[in-house]
């Protein structure tokens, strides 16, 4: 499952919009409808479904509706982790403005790389200036990671353009890769409530790993007597869009039911993660990328609010390599926190002043000591923490792709030969990554991944099915098409989702376990007219026959006609008895002509000639000139 996160402008339509796309109204708060504007998160869901052509099934995707206005910029960054694409909601009527520029710094800064625009109101202005606008985004999209993303004119008030905002959705979230399951879940708490008759419940995004019903799980950073302590508790339930769920996988927007703890302990910030491993941190080693846009460098020393996922602390940003940081420069730093939260290497973080965001970064250590600044040796210290574990350098290079040979693999890594070896051995063992074989190749790919091209297969397989159901499943060449994967690389994956179970063979299709097309009465009757009226004239069959495409296929599926193309079908024993008396005179003259063709069965000229081109194409035959002689495959025929 994937989550989407408005952005923009205060008033320029995004609760109108997430209202307009899904039919909930993402301000939950009266204060909010009140004032018609968004304070605080909303969130809502939408089904993509399958796209149009039946393919990249997504299914049910959730929306997180942050504020605008830049009071509330705060309450946008805990709205804005998680996220796996920006709906960067501008006016028509008004164009970029300054918390258009915020957002999108934001979502530059915490490396949000799937984006679609969302012009809005677009109702409200003429076309000339609705390209300019269209325009302008385009030029304040370029140099963050949201450069090149799709720009599409809509209105939530009309309905307008909806449909094709939908479709750029689908498509670039098709393209994003699934969250990792790292086995270490964790759910930033976003919000934190009572529901009569079940307690405490929490929300927020699930990252890292999954869990389930009766899972142990702990809060933190938490206080008891004054004392920083965690708060342990069981998942009584799990809900995400509002439906009952046995597990919740990375990804997932999430609602946690709470045993034993009273809502009254939590709070905006903090996580829900399994017990042990997440200690809360009061300082962290980052690396930190000023905005380009300040009017000044960061200086040493300088006081922040740190903002990470949905946490947010005051802080001191010491900066390690000199006393100032010039807009648009990195450098190593150190953040020293007011008060503690629960962060891990590689997290994303923002750091604001009172008014304006002023850079972030990626966090590469935390329980961070206290360093000397200005030495090469804690830089290149920093510089190996921030690659991660050789584990973790091959979990995130094979979930930047499509499954790699394990040496390309290997040879890629940083971490040397003999370690990306033994942490892939390793990997592979713990079941974190599968091994895929077919064709003499291997391949290899996160369990995730495999998972996900699992679901997607069913998906493309049922669709398919349902458009054909007289067919007996999807030819390969089609289903990898659709998979945009390379034909060694589909073959493996083939080959392990026949083994397991997921998917059947047939031929050059592939279909769902159980799957076998049938015909009804009607369609019965129908094939046998037509296979009576194919045999009365066996060489000169009818073509003006009104059959469907679905059921003449059905028939050569089941091997009782035979189509050689140019809307002319065969029965496949007048066929067969044809191919056989066309290499047997070809064998006693060494060569044959599409005349001596028509001769031979006392047809025409048009059935020759597709006759004779099906059989080139099966290499039966091979045209030189005005005649054919006998191609490789006619040896196959020899009885």
């Amino acid at each position: 499952m994937f989550v989407i996160g408005t952005a923009g402008h205060v008033d320029h339509g995004k609760s109108t919009l997430v209202r307009a796309l899904t039919g909930i109204d993402p301000d939950r708060l009266q204060e909010e409808k009140d004032r018609g504007m968004t304070i605080d998160l909303g969130f809502a869901w939408l089904d993509l479904g399958p796209g149009e052509d039946g393919a990249g099934a997504l299914g049910e995707v959730s929306i997180v509706d942050v504020p605008g206005h830049e009071r509330f910029i705060k309450n946008m960054l805990a709205g804005a982790g998680g996220i796996d694409l920006a709906l960067l909601v501008v006016a028509a009527d008004e164009g970029v403005m300054p918390q258009t520029r915020e957002h999108l710094a934001i979502l530059d800064l915490l490396g949000v790389r799937q984006g679609v625009v969302a012009l809005t109101k677009s109702d409200l202005v003429e076309k000339d200036w609705l390209e300019l606008v269209a325009v302008e985004v385009e030029e304040t999209l370029e140099g963050t990671t949201l450069e090149g993303s799709p720009v599409v004119p809509c209105s939530g008030a009309t309905g307008e353009g909806l449909p094709a905002l939908v479709d750029a959705v689908r498509a670039a979230l098709a393209r994003t890769p699934p969250k990792r399951d790292m086995g270490r879940p964790r759910l930033p708490i976003d919000r934190a409530f009572t529901v009569a008759g079940f307690g405490t419940v929490v929300t927020g995004t699930l990252i890292d790993g999954s869990l389930q019903v009766g899972d142990e799980v702990e809060v933190v950073p938490a206080f008891e007597g004054g004392h920083l302590t965690a708060l342990r508790s069981r998942v009584r339930g799990l809900q995400s869009h509002r439906h009952a769920v046995k597990q919740a996988r990375p990804g997932t927007r999430t609602a946690i039911n709470l045993a034993g703890i009273d809502v009254e302990d939590l709070s905006r910030g903090q996580v829900v993660a399994r017990p042990g491993w997440l200690r809360p941190t009061f300082a962290v080693d980052v690396r930190l990328r000023a905005l380009r846009s300040l009017p000044r460098p960061l200086r040493h020393n300088l006081n922040v609010s740190f903002h990470s996922g949905a946490a947010e602390a005051p802080a001191k940003l010491r900066l390690l390599e000199s006393d100032q940081l010039a807009p648009g420069a990195e450098g190593w730093a150190q953040v020293r926190l007011a008060r503690p939260m629960a962060l891990v290497s590689g997290d994303r973080f923002v750091v604001r002043d009172a008014n304006d965001t002023l850079g972030g970064g990626v966090i590469v250590a935390t329980q961070a000591k206290r360093h000397p600044r200005r030495r090469q040796q804690v830089f290149d210290q920093l510089e190996r923490l921030s690659r991660g574990s050789p584990e973790d350098a091959l979990l995130a290079a094979l979930a930047r792709g499509q499954p790699a040979e394990p040496e390309a693999l290997i040879a890629a890594s940083e971490a040397g030969p003999e370690q990306a070896r033994a942490s892939l051995a390793g990997l592979i063992a713990a079941g974190r990554v599968v091994e895929l074989r077919a064709e003499g190749a291997t391949f290899v790919c996160t369990a995730e991944y495999l998972d996900s091209l699992r679901d997607r297969v069913t998906a493309e397989a049922e669709a398919y099915q349902r458009e054909h159901p007289l067919r007996s499943g999807i030819p390969r060449e089609e289903l990898r098409s659709r998979l945009e994967l390379p034909a060694r690389v589909f073959a493996a994956l083939v080959a392990a989702l026949v083994e397991s179970g997921a998917l059947a063979e047939k031929g050059a299709a592939l279909s769902t376990p159980g799957w076998t097309p049938r015909l009804t009465a009607a369609e019965q009757a129908r094939a046998d007219a037509y296979l009576r009226a194919l045999r009365a004239t066996p060489y000169s069959p009818p073509v003006a026959e009104e059959v469907p495409d679905e059921l003449v296929a059905y028939l050569a599926a089941q091997g009782l006609v035979v189509d050689v193309g140019a809307g002319i079908v065969f029965d496949a024993a007048a066929y067969a008895e044809m191919v056989d008396r066309i290499v047997a005179k070809m064998r006693e003259d060494g060569t044959i002509t599409l005349a001596a063709v028509r001769d031979l069965f006392g047809t025409s000229r048009r059935y020759a000639q597709a006759l004779l081109e099906h059989l080139d194409q099966r290499r039966i035959t091979v045209r030189r000139g005005d005649e054919r002689v006998l191609g490789r495959a006619a040896e196959a025929l020899r009885s």
